[in-house]
C-alpha cells in the first residue's frame, strides 16, 4: 500500500488558538445575542423581513482571516478604545447595496455586482453600521467596555490593514437574509481585547483553587466497598481439582472480624450485623495503612 502523508501544523504555545470551553461559549452567546439584534434592526431599517443566522467562531490570525475574503467587498473598520488593532465588519457590496435600495422603497437587482458606494450610499449605509455597533455594544456587554467607533469603509479587503498579520481575531461568521437574499457576513474582533474582558465577565478557575477542587471531586466518585475475609494463595493445579463437596480453609480466624475493602484496598475491620432486613457490618477498626 502507498505510504500516506499527513499534513502537520504546527502549534504555537505562545500564541494559542483555542479558547477555554466557558469562555468559547460566552462569546458564541454574545455574537448569537448580536445577530437576533442585527435581524431585528435590518427589518426595521429596510421594511422587509430580515434574519441574521450566527454559524460559528472561530480564531485565527489577521493574514488568514483577510486572505480568506472576497477580494472585491465592504469592510467597515471599527477603533475599540485605544487600542491600535482594529475591529471588522464584512459583508457584500451588493447586499449593501440592496439594503439601501429597500430604504429607499426601491427594488434590489438580485444579479447587482460589487462596486464602490457613492457619497450618498456611504452616507446611508454609516448610518446603518452606526446602529449596528449599538447592537455589538449591547450584546457584549461588559465584554466591550471601551467606546466603539467607526473609523473607514474600504472596497478592497487586500488594502485594509485592520491589525498586523500575525494577530489573533475572533471571528465570527454570519449569514444574514434580508427578503430572497441571503449573503455571508463576518465580525472579526481582535482576541487580545476579548480575551482581557472574559476573565472579569466568566471568570475561570484560579491555578491556586486546584487541590481543593481535585479533593472535592474525589470526594463524590462513587466507589465500590466490600466485606473480605483474609485471602488464601493456591496453586492452578488446586484450582482445577476443585469438586463439589471440597472443603477450602481459609487464613482467617473466625473470632477476628473480616475486611472492609474499598475497591480492594482493606482500610477498616467490621464484624457481621444486621440492619432491618439486610445484612450490614459494624466497623469496629481502621486502618488506614493496612496491607
Amino acid at each position: 500500500m502507498p505510504e500516506r502523508h499527513r499534513s502537520v501544523e504546527v502549534y504555537d504555545f505562545r500564541r494559542p488558538t483555542t479558547l477555554a470551553r466557558e469562555h468559547s461559549r460566552t462569546l458564541e452567546l454574545a455574537f448569537e445575542t448580536f445577530s437576533r439584534q442585527w435581524g431585528t434592526q435590518l427589518t426595521a431599517k429596510v421594511r422587509v423581513r430580515s434574519q441574521v443566522t450566527f454559524e460559528g467562531l472561530s480564531i485565527r490570525t489577521y493574514d488568514e482571516y483577510a486572505s480568506q475574503l472576497p477580494s472585491q467587498t465592504a469592510l467597515v473598520l471599527l477603533t475599540i478604545g485605544d487600542d491600535p488593532s482594529k475591529a471588522v465588519i464584512q459583508f457584500p457590496a451588493a447586499a449593501a447595496l440592496g439594503w439601501l435600495t429597500r430604504m429607499l422603497g426601491g427594488t434590489p437587482d438580485p444579479d447587482a455586482e460589487e462596486r464602490k458606494f457613492t457619497q450618498v450610499e456611504l452616507a446611508m449605509l454609516r448610518r446603518l453600521i452606526e446602529d449596528t455597533i449599538d447592537d455589538l455594544r449591547y450584546s457584549f456587554g461588559r465584554l466591550l467596555t471601551a467606546p466603539v467607533v467607526m473609523d473607514t469603509i474600504h472596497h478592497n479587503s487586500q488594502f485594509a490593514q485592520a491589525a498586523a498579520t500575525a494577530e489573533l481575531m475572533m471571528v465570527a461568521n454570519f449569514s444574514v437574509s434580508v427578503g430572497d437574499l441571503t449573503n455571508a457576513a463576518t465580525i472579526a474582533i481582535p482576541a487580545d481585547i476579548l480575551v482581557r474582558q472574559l476573565g472579569d465577565a466568566n471568570p475561570v478557575t484560579r491555578v491556586a483553587d486546584a487541590r481543593g477542587l481535585v479533593e472535592a471531586q474525589l470526594a463524590s466518585v462513587p466507589v465500590g466497598v466490600s466485606l473480605q475475609l483474609n485471602p488464601l494463595t493456591v496453586t492452578p493445579a488446586q484450582i482445577i481439582r476443585l469438586a463439589v463437596g471440597d472443603i477450602v480453609g481459609l487464613p482467617h480466624d473466625k473470632t477476628k472480624p473480616l475486611n472492609v475493602a474499598v475497591e480492594g484496598r482493606p482500610l477498616a475491620r467490621a464484624s457481621i450485623g444486621t440492619t432491618g432486613s439486610r445484612i450490614a457490618c459494624v466497623v469496629v477498626e481502621t486502618q488506614e495503612n493496612l496491607r
